[in-house]
């Protein structure tokens, strides 16, 4: 199931998949993350057992402050607050499972993120490359948390993080991002592609975490600053080890969400 806030775009992914003829089938399903609405609606709709869940949607560093449906800062609301509702909606239909598995994609940019990240980026003092890095952050403390609950619980339930490095994607172009300057919009896309790996690579981390990767663990490239390069282990910031920081971390998702994971 390919959950995706552009439909369209998602059903000519959902063609390049079904013409691999690769066995199973593929599916598009609506979904907005800066939408707590969106997010229930999908939860909702969604029936079975669940495997593997990717959390892997992301809005980077727009030039002014902007909120999602719900009020908070689109950032934190998108790249964090969306994935903890999703998951812990879901969560029911991944227990359903033998081994399930939640993939946390977050980012080298973590690094920007500090303490504040429970503040969810408010209005006063914005600044769009740190607020980025606290929603990444945020996502990197989230997974690890994730695996502490789970673990505790005795739920069978594995919970990896991992970053693409830099990768050649679209995310620099968005017009919800760095793309609402329109020089970075028009020139960014190219200049990225020119300098950089393409998706196929930078998906390779991801994949080596939604697959084999061990419970808790963090995975990314390893060469030229953990830009590009074989998959390994990711480093993390000291924020990212930070335990009592996840743990209000998810406490204060749990109540801006109004979403509480029961394993």
């Amino acid at each position: 199931m390919l959950a995706v806030r552009n439909t369209a775009a998602g059903e000519a992914a959902a063609e390049r998949i079904r013409a691999t003829g690769a066995p199973g089938s593929v599916a598009v399903e609506s979904l907005d993350l800066a939408s707590l609405e969106s997010v229930r609606s999908l939860a909702a709709r969604f029936d079975g057992p669940l495997d593997l869940l990717v959390n892997n949607a992301g809005v980077m560093s727009p030039p002014r402050r902007r909120e999602t449906a719900d009020g908070f800062e689109l950032q934190f609301g998108t790249n964090h607050l969306g994935h903890f509702a999703l998951t812990g909606l879901l969560l029911p239909h991944l227990l359903r499972t033998p081994a399930p598995r939640v993939t946390t994609v977050s980012s080298i940019a973590h690094r920007r993120g500090d303490g504040a990240v429970c503040e969810g980026n408010p209005a006063q003092g914005y600044d769009p490359q740190t607020s980025y890095g606290r929603s990444k952050l945020a996502n990197l403390l989230f997974a690890s948390e994730l695996q502490r609950r789970a673990t505790a619980s005795t739920a069978p339930l594995t919970s990896t993080a991992a970053h693409p490095g830099v990768s050649a994607t679209n995310l620099v172009a968005s017009p919800d991002g760095l793309g609402s300057i329109p020089v970075v919009g028009t020139l960014g896309q190219w200049g990225v592609r020119l300098l950089f790996p393409g998706p196929d690579r930078g998906a390779e981390a991801v994949l080596y975490a939604a697959t084999v990767a061990e419970p808790g663990s963090y995975t990314g490239p390893t060469g030229l600053g953990e830009t590009r390069g074989p998959v390994g282990e990711a480093g993390r910031s000291r924020w990212a080890q930070d335990e009592a920081l996840a743990a209000r971390l998810w406490e204060r998702s749990e109540e801006l969400t109004g979403v509480t994971y029961r394993f």
